[in-house]
């Protein structure tokens, strides 16, 4: 793969972020972005940074039968800190192996109370594996452990395993077409309560248009079960946005998303954006 290709990839990153906070109202991994997983095969190691933020208002949610109605009035900020090691080991050329840590930053504003929370929430780490079924697609597999240790005013307090599928299609030189597919597993609370495993989708359809801009729509669907201590819930939010290739080696990813409809489940009101640096 010529270097400026591997470069291009690199600098967009793995979208396995996941920040998994009480009533959130993202779905999981709907950090990623147009060529997410756009990967390449038989290529000297690189290392990449990113930098994930959003902005949410919760200022409406839905029902249990569906309604949408006023939500807590919460303001959450959130960042996400991630490295990525990338290699392509020698054993096989033609695979592609990551390995990264994510670190959340979280500030939580309830107007409504006149109170706040910050601190650093569960980190997580995990790997991702995958192959090039043609010059012009990649599928893998990714999945990553969350671990409670964040400070107690932002953590869930429990384990979480995400797992996922993924794949990237270059459908023309303009189109392209990334997605993922998985399921999120969670431990008992200390409180007691056990949430719904979940299943999840992203989808992200880029067209780029010049050499600078590359415009996206997304849409993103997540569905939790029912237990004994907490409702089944679900959602479906779509968005649009813009993907800046600044420079070679780095890029700016700027995404506005909102709820379509949803269950049991905080609705997405959200600005987002991502940078990602490649050495």
């Amino acid at each position: 793969m010529k270097k400026h290709t591997l470069i291009r990839a690199a600098a967009t990153a793995l979208g396995l972020g996941c920040l998994a906070l009480p009533a959130a109202a993202q779905t999981t991994f709907d950090v990623i972005g147009p060529h997410e997983y756009e990967l390449p095969v038989d290529f000297e190691p690189f290392n990449v940074f990113v930098q994930y933020a959003y902005v949410q208002r919760n200022n409406k949610a839905y029902d249990s039968d569906g309604d949408k109605v006023d939500g807590n009035d919460s303001t959450v900020i959130v960042g996400l800190s991630k490295y990525v090691r990338f290699w392509s080991p020698e054993s096989n050329r033609q695979i592609g192996i990551a390995y990264e840590v994510i670190v959340p930053e979280i500030g939580v504003r309830d107007t409504r109370n006149d109170s706040q929370a910050s601190g650093v929430g569960d980190p997580l780490t995990g790997f991702a594996i995958w192959y090039k079924p043609s010059p012009t697609s990649t599928f893998g597999f990714q999945s990553f452990l969350q671990i409670p240790v964040g400070d107690d005013s932002v953590s869930d307090r429990n384990w979480k395993n995400l797992s996922s599928l993924l794949w990237d299609v270059r459908l023309t030189e303009q189109l392209g077409w990334t997605a993922d597919a998985g399921f999120v597993w969670q431990g008992e609370k200390v409180d007691g309560t056990r949430p719904g495993h979940s299943i999840h989708t992203n989808q992200r359809l880029g067209y780029r248009a010049s050499d600078l801009l590359e415009p996206f729509v997304a849409l993103d669907y997540e569905r939790s079960k029912k237990t004994s201590t907490v409702d089944a819930s679900h959602a479906l939010d779509a968005g649009v946005g813009l993907m800046l290739h600044t420079f070679d080696n780095q890029s700016i990813t700027l995404r506005y998303s909102r709820t379509l409809k949803g269950e049991n489940h905080a609705a997405n009101n959200s600005l987002n954006i991502k940078y990602a640096y490649v050495w």
